[in-house]
């Protein structure tokens, strides 16, 4: 089985190749993985990414949280659509730097408006 941060490595470069108007990003992120009173904390560095296990990262810009369960199944199946519906569940929240937050949601907005017109066509 995979680590944890292969997990997030290969996460980030599913999302990235699926929009890759975001590979360019430079943002550091601190991604928290809930799990069976667990909380896992890791600074993601992008691009890269850098990842590395961290109690609490002071330069992240957007902090992530996510069940474990539910970050696994994303990592290893997900497209960006089932990242948006567990967004709008509520299974991943986000905090920290609304212009970046609103920044991530108008590139993902715009990829999915161009995937659903070159499937009319």
């Amino acid at each position: 089985m995979a680590s944890t941060q292969e997990l997030i490595k290969t996460a980030i470069e599913r999302f990235q190749a699926e929009v890759p108007a975001l590979a360019p990003l430079k943002l550091v992120f601190e991604l928290e993985l809930r799990g069976r009173g667990d909380v896992q904390m890791f600074r993601v560095e992008l691009p890269g990414p850098k990842i590395s296990k961290a109690a609490s990262t002071e330069d992240a810009r957007v902090t992530v949280e996510i069940v474990r369960s539910e970050f696994n199944r994303l990592a290893e199946q997900g497209k960006v659509t089932d990242y948006r519906r567990a967004f709008e569940s509520g299974q991943i929240k986000v905090s920290g730097d609304p212009g970046i937050q609103k920044l991530i949601a108008q590139v993902v907005e715009r990829h999915e408006q161009r995937a659903r017109t070159k499937k009319v066509h």
